[in-house]
């Protein structure tokens, strides 16, 4: 398999419209999310360390009390490749997910827990 093409800059703008929290930093693509609190950092972390492991594409993680830094890019592409944004899709869903509003078997947590 050839290795992936990195976005051009216009491209990368097109598909950050779909991921309003995500921005380009340095080469990269970043999210910073707020926890309500350790247990809930490491509860996010191990989260997108379970998307990340499936889709075999790591990103680094910055981690802190109450705070998690995810940053993604393809290193052998040298930029950001749609794989990256694929992977921050995902990411997104799963920090951000809560159960549809009015879900009699999911009633969803009274916490503030993960926001942006």
């Amino acid at each position: 398999m050839a290795n992936p093409k990195p976005l051009t800059a216009s491209e990368l703008a097109e598909r950050l419209k779909a991921l309003p929290g995500w921005r380009v930093d340095g080469g990269a693509i970043v999210r910073d999310y707020t926890t309500d609190g350790w247990p809930t950092t490491l509860m996010l972390v191990n989260a997108i360390g379970f998307v990340a492991e499936a889709a075999d594409h790591h990103p680094d993680l910055a981690v802190s009390w109450g705070k998690v830094q995810v940053k993604l890019w393809t290193h052998s592409a040298g930029g950001v490749t749609a794989s990256d944004v694929e992977l921050a899709k995902v990411i997104e869903q799963t920090a951000l997910w809560r159960p549809a509003a009015g879900n009699s078997d999911l009633r969803g947590t009274t916490k503030k827990f993960v926001s942006s």
